[in-house]
């Protein structure tokens, strides 16, 4: 097919009209149940970054939308050479954003199914960064709630370790009504039962994550999340 022919995403055009003079999106990078990330150029600083996008749905959600800008707004002034930065946290037109540096690289998680467990030298040195990343954030009062190996990014060229979405899956519970908030293989029995979670339950899915990176399997494993969590 025609690439031409391809029907743009209705959200990508509302969007790009609501932030239109400041950014140029240019394609989406992934999206997931805490919204929808877009690579876009920064008109004014003439930069690239990526933009998180909560989804429209939830950001309609008062109490969930200042959740999510609570939350940015916290993950922003965290400052670590192994957390990527967020620059702006901000509203336009109803769509609730946070932008955030671009960094070029694959996940952890793209790198262990492309070529397999990684070589103990490699996987150490990654863990303790991550585990950097981490101690510095919970030194600042914030949980990240859902370390895996997909918000952990090896930057390309230099293999510099940088950690994403602190803070933000907090947001999840709410939409939730559960509490339960995270991914299922990685999550902590805390957080499984929707209980108050503090920098031990990072650490927990830390240890998940070593695991996964070391093995290429996951620690715990089921046909549905609920088994998983059992």
């Amino acid at each position: 097919m025609n690439p031409s022919s391809v029907p743009a995403d209705p959200l990508f055009v509302e969007f790009q009209l609501a932030v239109a003079g400041r950014y140029s999106i240019e394609r989406e990078l992934g999206r997931g149940g805490m919204g929808v990330v877009y690579l876009a150029h920064e008109v004014h600083l003439d930069r690239p970054v990526a933009i998180k996008l909560l989804p429209p749905d939830r950001a309609r959600d008062p109490a969930l939308r200042e959740r999510f800008l609570r939350e940015a707004r916290m993950a922003a002034k965290l400052s670590h050479p192994n957390i990527i930065s967020i620059h702006t946290v901000d509203e336009a037109s109803g769509f609730v954003f946070y932008v955030m540096a671009y960094v070029e690289g694959e996940t952890l998680a793209e790198r262990v199914r492309a070529r397999g467990p990684l070589p103990n030298s490699e996987g150490a040195r990654i863990l303790r960064d991550v585990a950097w990343a981490l101690a510095h954030a919970h030194s600042q009062g914030l949980v990240h709630r859902d370390v895996k190996p997909d918000n952990i990014l090896l930057e390309q060229g230099t293999g510099r370790v940088m950690v994403g979405d602190f803070g933000i899956a907090a947001v999840a519970s709410d939409a939730s009504g559960d509490g339960v908030s995270g991914t299922p293989e990685f999550m902590s029995p805390e957080q499984a039962l929707g209980r108050e979670v503090d920098g031990r339950s990072d650490l927990y899915s830390l240890g998940a994550t070593a695991f996964y990176a070391m093995t290429g399997r996951l620690p715990f494993e089921g046909a549905t999340p609920t088994e998983v969590l059992a």
